[in-house]
Order: structure tokens, then sequence, then C-alpha cells
């Protein structure tokens, strides 16, 4: 389950900054660095040595995803990096049922209702925390008239958990059209 948590714009652009630099930083030092080692132990001199450069920076990519994924990604300054992550990964799941949650939405199905308020309140968030202004000025017509029609229904609009279920039942009680 993901919940929308608060955070401070500022203190998120500097984090993520931050921890973004130092893993730009490792893939920087595990490519070259891997690439000079293929070229001198692979390659030859003055020679084509292209496919150990290539070589030395994808195991260099491999190796910073592995640590990341493994070491750095538990690590205190990079908790807004992984938030905005998951927040992402969250967001992208129902953007990828959105007919089917429009669709749900359509007919006054509750389910559907709560999973576009968080895809709302997500979104939201997600525009701040990236300094994007603009694009959530022209949701709030949308949002607002969303979370009038929840509360005419009785619904709970603050909806910061995404349960991990959610999107496949709307995804099963609304198919997409030709399924």
């Amino acid at each position: 389950m993901f919940e929308i948590q608060p955070w401070n714009p500022e203190e998120y652009r500097a984090q993520t900054r931050k921890s973004s630099l130092i893993v730009v930083a490792i893939f920087a030092v595990l490519g070259m660095g891997l690439s000079t080692l293929a070229v001198q132990l692979f390659g030859t001199p003055g020679g084509d040595n292209l496919r150990y450069n290539l070589g030395g920076v994808i195991a260099g990519t491999i190796l910073t995803a592995a640590i990341l994924r493994g070491y750095l990604s538990r690590q205190p300054w990079m908790a807004a990096a992984v938030y905005g992550w998951r927040l992402r990964r969250s967001l992208m799941s129902i953007t990828n049922a959105m007919h089917c949650v429009e669709r749900g939405v359509a007919a006054g199905d509750p389910p559907a209702m709560r999973l576009l308020r968080f895809y709302h309140l997500g979104l939201a968030q997600m525009y701040r925390l990236d300094g994007n202004s603009s694009a959530l000025g022209q949701m709030l017509d949308e949002i607002d008239r969303h979370k009038a029609s929840m509360k005419a229904k009785g619904l709970d609009t603050e909806q910061t958990r995404l349960h991990p279920g959610w999107v496949e039942e709307v995804k099963v009680a609304f198919p997409a059209r030709g399924k």
C-alpha cells in the first residue's frame, strides 16, 4: 500500500538533487572505471576499443542500479527520491487504467471514485513537489468537481492511501472496450 505523505517542496527538491548527484557520481566513477579497466585488460593499444568501452559503461550501469536498489535506496538521504519514485509508480498504475477508472466514475462506482480522488491528490502533490504550479492550476476545476461529487455521495474525500487491489478491481468491474 502506498500512502501520500506531507513533504515540504523545497526540502524535497534539495534532497532529490543531492541524491541524484550522488548516484550520478557513482555511475560516472563505475562507468569510466570499468570502461578503462576493460580496455586495459582486453583492448589493443591504438585499436578499436569501442565494444570494451561500451561493455564497461553497461557494466557500470548494471552495478550502479544494483547498488542503488540494494543499498542506497534504504539510506535516509534517499527518502525523498524513493518517495517520489513510489508516488510516480502509483500514479502511473492508475494512468494505465484511466479509461476504466473514468468509466467507473461516470457510473458512480465508489471504488473508482476513490481511486480517481487518490490520483488527483497524488498528482497535485507531485506537481507541488516538482514546482509545476501551471499544470496543477489547469486541473483544479476537475479536481474540485470530482471532490464535490464524492461529497454529494457521502464518500470520504481524503483518499491518501492506494490499496494494491483497487486498480485491478476497477479494471475488472469496468473492463476496456473490446475485451
